[in-house]
């Protein structure tokens, strides 16, 4: 392995370590004191912990096995292995916990902390090639099969699952499990998406490209990529600009622009993440 992958390859650890130490805190210092559950298998391996007393590690494993099975099957080799590692990783961390007090006895508090912290765990477990819920995978490959994307499919799992805990743990705990899953689910998107993932990437059709172009570089600090295109309706060969800025910017592009070519047709879009080129997400 090179220098390069090799410094890849111990941060991708480094990071579902923290993610699932992260996720292990959440769970056994914030939800399991206050009797809140998650939804997806963490939550039903949480429901079984309460009813039969087994280790909450000793569960999550047991319950994730098949699933990783067939991730390892069908998804590959790099991603059972990453989400395995994470789950016992979760599990050795869940047990060191076991005997620490709970941060707060403030179920609404609870709530919100641990459903953050669980939702930033997963999501860096996620963003590093790894799972530490196969619901979602069981999703991926079943959406294929039925007429349900993988949300929905999700969803339809943690409807019985809340359920289940209204009956188990009352229905004032699984009101709050449900807002838990929630911001879990957020924190989730932002850590999955990037935490500096407010980035917009904008087309640009004008017959002034090259002074748009250059204006772009020089008043906003954005370097832009020209692709070559043709109209549809007078089919003229055209220009456009592609570019990626910060959504602090988007009211300074289209000053800029418009400042250049009044009839300019711009378009922006929210994307998902940014890497490599010289795209920086500081404000110039």
């Amino acid at each position: 392995m090179k220098k390069g992958q090799v410094i890849r390859f111990i941060y991708r650890y480094i990071m579902l370590m923290i993610g699932a130490a992260m996720a292990a805190a959440s769970i056994e210092l914030f939800l399991v004191p206050n009797l809140i559950i998650d939804g997806g298998v963490i939550g039903v391996a949480l429901l079984l912990n309460n009813l039969s007393g087994i280790n909450f590690g000793v569960l999550i494993f047991i319950i994730n096995l098949p699933f990783l099975y067939t991730g390892y099957k069908h998804i590959g080799k790099s991603f059972f292995i990453s989400s395995l590692f994470g789950i016992v990783f979760l599990a050795i961390i869940e047990n060191l916990l076991l005997t620490m007090s709970p941060v707060t006895n403030e179920p609404l508090l609870a709530t919100v902390f641990g459903g953050l912290i669980l939702g930033a765990g997963v999501g860096l477990v996620i963003r590093n090639g790894g799972s530490l819920d196969g619901t979602e995978i069981l999703g991926i490959l079943l959406s294929k099969k039925i007429p349900f994307s993988v949300g929905e499919f999700v969803m339809f799992v943690n409807i019985f699952v809340f359920g289940w805990a209204g009956f188990v743990l009352g229905w004032e705990q699984a009101m709050y499990s449900i807002l838990t899953y929630y911001i879990a689910s957020k924190a989730i998107d932002a850590v999955v998406q990037g935490l500096s993932g407010d980035t917009k990437a904008a087309i640009i059709v004008s017959d002034e490209y090259e002074e748009v172009a250059r204006a772009i570089n020089d008043r906003l600090g954005r370097m832009v990529t020209k692709v070559y295109g043709k109209g549809g309706y007078h089919h003229v060969d055209k220009e456009i600009i592609y570019v990626v800025i910060t959504r602090l910017e988007v009211a300074k592009l289209k000053s800029i622009v418009h400042d250049k070519d009044e009839k300019a047709f711009i378009t922006i879009m929210d994307t998902q993440e940014v890497h490599g080129g010289r795209f920086k997400s500081a404000i110039h």
